[in-house]
């Protein structure tokens, strides 16, 4: 008779279940890294797009208040800062292990230029549209709501046409 292993037996539970977990595991990180990227893809544009919309809303007044002649106003400092804090966004996924990456808060800058676009928007007299999901934002500055869509940023006098009526 061939000589029996009785450890191998008394062990054969945790031997299934340490091969079961590493394979789970291996299958799970690949599985992880996947996920993960299509998320980070995902949460990037959203942030680029919020960060898009307040950097074309700095340029726009920032050419406004210098056709004005309006550029040492207020607004005018506020739309600059707000330039200033888009500029210092990273513009490339730093690696992990960097010295920039663990410095840089991403929420916290993320914060500064939401409350440096409110600053210029009340500055302009102009309702500020928050584009973000964050929990952060008031519930009135969903962009769900009906009626905020059609509202106007500007009131705009009817059209000397529009007011003649045959």
């Amino acid at each position: 008779m061939d000589s029996f292993d009785l450890d191998s037996l008394v062990h054969l539970e945790q031997t299934f279940y340490d091969a079961g977990f590493k394979d789970g595991f291996d299958h799970g990180r690949i599985h992880g890294l996947i996920e993960g990227r299509a998320l980070g893809r995902e949460k990037g544009f959203e942030m680029w797009e919020e960060l898009g919309f307040y950097e074309g809303f700095a340029k726009t007044w920032i050419q406004i208040l210098q056709k004005q002649g309006r550029a040492t106003d207020r607004a005018y400092t506020h739309a600059s800062h707000l330039m200033e804090s888009i500029s210092q966004f990273p513009r490339a996924n730093p690696s992990p292990s960097s010295v920039e990456a663990s410095e840089m808060d991403i929420p916290k800058l993320f914060r500064q230029i939401r409350s440096r676009y409110k600053a210029l928007c009340s500055s302009v007299g102009v309702k500020p549209s928050l584009r973000s999901n964050d929990p952060d934002s008031t519930p009135s500055t969903n962009r769900d709501d009906s009626s905020s869509q059609n509202q106007k940023v500007w009131r705009l006098e009817p059209s000397p046409q529009e007011q003649m009526s045959f």
